[in-house]
């Protein structure tokens, strides 16, 4: 049964990796987490860039409450010893793997859905989505990173107002707040992550993982270590395909770089 809660495909140099539990609207149990790791996994070793997207009419509703409750039932076994956080493993190794990732977002994207979207790097949003953190109606806490990630990204105010109030927040108001980079018409989230996610993976691996690795650690560095971190890394021996762009570029034989729908200010 797990095989089916995840997709994955192939697209030339793209891995396309879906949640596939449309009819409880994606909400994802340490199963799902688990299968989802080992594809994350997958795609690191044979693509270049990925993209996460939901079946259905959502992107993920978040944790799996009735799992939850079963967990939290007096008579539970729990186990004897504290293991690793698998959403916090899984969700690093999304924000901080091998390769960059683009999330097709569209309808329910709140919970531990908007805590997976935030580990990816670029998100994509169709009119549809709409973003919530409901912990605080639940009468829990957020437990996939997102203390981190979505405060982060969005600030203490509006993610406590999210959290105390329960208040939606939609496509648009998304893409004002961060939590999108790009909004697209209903329906075309998916196609325009893919067009992403190509023009992602003609960058070199080294570059890509600099800006996914590097980049977030000096941010949480003070300014003299973070130009420090920035010198170590741009003085890095660099592979022969950067000399090849740098003189493709000289020469006026480069790609031009292609505007479309322009991310949030």
């Amino acid at each position: 049964m797990s095989v089916n809660l995840i997709t994955y495909q192939l697209e030339d140099n793209i891995a396309i990796i879906g949640i596939n539990r449309p009819e409880k609207r994606n909400a994802m149990n340490d199963t799902i987490i688990g299968v989802l790791r080992d594809n994350v996994i997958r795609a690191g070793e044979e693509a270049d860039a990925g993209v996460i997207f939901g079946h259905g009419k959502n992107f993920s509703a978040g944790l799996d409450l009735a799992e939850l409750a079963s967990r939290l039932a007096p008579d539970y076994q729990r186990p004897r010893k504290r293991r690793p956080h698998p959403w916090h493993t899984t969700f690093d190794i999304i924000a901080r793997g091998s390769i960059p990732f683009v999330a097709a977002l569209h309808g329910a994207t709140i919970g531990g859905g908007l805590e997976l979207a935030a580990a990816t790097h670029i998100r994509v949003a169709d009119e549809t989505t709409f973003f919530g953190l409901p912990e605080g109606q639940r009468g829990i806490f957020v437990g996939g990173g997102g203390s981190v990630r979505i405060q982060r990204i969005v600030g203490y105010a509006t993610m406590a107002d999210m959290m105390l109030t329960g208040r939606l927040l939609s496509a648009e108001e998304g893409l004002h707040h961060k939590l999108a980079q790009y909004v697209v018409p209903a329906g075309q989230a998916l196609v325009e992550a893919k067009r992403l996610a190509h023009r992602i993976a003609q960058n070199t691996p080294q570059t890509n993982w600099q800006i996914t690795n590097v980049l977030p650690r000096i941010n949480d560095l003070s300014h003299d270590d973070g130009l420090f971190m920035e010198y170590l890394n741009s003085s890095m021996a660099r592979p022969p395909e950067a000399l090849q762009r740098l003189r493709e570029f000289l020469e006026g034989r480069a790609t031009p770089l292609v505007q479309s729908n322009p991310p949030a200010e």
